[in-house]
């Protein structure tokens, strides 16, 4: 009897992939997770998206996409000698604005620090980036360091060896020539932060301006004084995120609109925030839990107004949350639960780099309540002074031979 042949199974590898409704765009059953399957330049790519979602895998997969494009285009150009800092920095941008691991914010400054580049080094975008060597660096630093702070110098030249990365990457750079620029020290800033007497006055020229939205900027310079958050993490705090009971208020940790780490935390309330929020509540016929607690973002004209009325010295939305931690220190907290409440990471190490002075100085104050000396009432040597001083003189016995 002749053995039949079993036809193949099929292969457990093609079915664990399936097709969606969008071209190049399929998902792995196994784990639900999207691929994107593109071929760029006769390469096939396939590349995980990160997402279970199918809109936002095909919103991430037109990204990538447009990246691997714009790479392989950028290689045709090494290839045939003709790549120039633009193109690095064309490369460079879509790669910045690609990645969601950054803060809006992060995209702005690092935007920001491109255009101080292209300002301070004109024409650099047409130069070949096989000429930007030691010497044009060195000297381009020399420019840039005598018009701007340490900060944004550092963070200039960072963005410069970034791009030029980028280079690297494509082999037409061996080294980056930007290692040769050395940092400036960024020292931190002085705080000038207002008395607790200043500082009542200070949101009471705010709030008697007389504008429209007055009331609300002095409402915000409070929020953020007796909480200490960032304009950003105040902007998105919901009147369901404060718990009265507990008198708590929870930061959400969104990655796009929350904290900056974006961990989320809480913020015990303050009996200054817990009056605040009472009569905030009170002035409003109805609120809705997910309603923004601050109706405002920011309102620094009226905070430098202010400030040159009052005599103080200018402040900022940054300030008030030194201001909050400053208070926190100097009422007793210990620095460990002020940092947690500022959001840190750290177990304190930045908080205690930028308030150690306001330790010191309380722990000056405290040592002068220690002593060792025995209390007057309860010292021995009292006793025994008062009973000798009561008692008659004994007349000494006489000696006989």
């Amino acid at each position: 009897m002749k053995s039949q042949k079993c036809k193949p199974a099929p292969s457990a590898a093609l079915d664990a992939w399936q097709k969606t409704p969008y071209a190049n765009l399929i998902r792995y059953v196994p784990s639900g997770a999207y691929f994107a399957r593109i071929r760029v330049r006769g390469k096939l790519i396939r590349q995980s998206l990160k997402t279970k979602v199918l809109s936002v895998a095909n919103l991430r997969l037109a990204d990538l996409e447009k990246a691997e494009r714009l790479l392989a285009e950028n290689a045709t150009a090494v290839a045939g000698g003709k790549m120039t800092v633009g193109d690095a920095l064309k490369t460079y941008r879509t790669r910045l604005h690609g990645d969601r691991s950054l803060k809006p914010r992060t995209k702005a400054y690092r935007e920001e620090c491109i255009s101080k580049l292209l300002r301070t080094w004109p024409k650099i975008e047409a130069t070949d980036v096989r000429l930007v060597n030691k010497t044009a660096c060195l000297d381009w630093a020399a420019r840039l360091g005598k018009e701007a702070c340490p900060s944004v110098f550092n963070h200039t030249v960072g963005t410069l060896k970034r791009i030029l990365e980028m280079a690297i990457e494509t082999g037409t750079l061996y080294d980056n020539p930007v290692r040769f620029i050395n940092r400036q020290r960024e020292r931190p800033k002085r705080l000038h932060l207002p008395t607790q007497i200043q500082f009542e006055q200070f949101v009471e020229t705010i709030q008697t301006a007389g504008v429209c939205s007055c009331y609300q900027a002095a409402d915000l310079v409070r929020f953020l004084a007796f909480g200490g958050f960032r304009k950003s993490e105040a902007r998105n705090i919901t009147w369901a995120d404060c718990d009265f009971n507990k008198q708590e208020i929870t930061v959400q940790g969104d990655p796009e609109t929350g904290t900056k780490n974006s961990q989320t935390r809480v913020v015990p309330m303050i009996p200054d925030m817990v009056e605040l929020l009472t009569s905030l509540r009170t002035r409003q016929e109805t609120i809705e839990p997910q309603a923004r607690v601050m109706p405002i973002g920011e309102c620094q004209t009226s905070m430098d107004r202010a400030a040159k009325l009052v005599g103080m010295k200018r402040i900022t939305h940054h300030d008030l949350r030194h201001l909050f931690a400053t208070r926190c220190i100097e009422s007793g907290v210990d620095i460990p639960t002020v940092s947690r409440w500022l959001g840190h990471k750290d177990g304190g190490a930045l908080a205690m780099k930028v308030y150690g002075h306001l330790r010191d100085a309380h722990s000056s104050a405290m040592a002068q309540k220690v002593t060792f000396a025995v209390p007057k009432a309860a010292h021995p040597a009292a006793g025994v002074a008062k009973s000798t001083a009561t008692e008659p003189k004994k007349e000494p016995k006489p000696q006989h031979p």
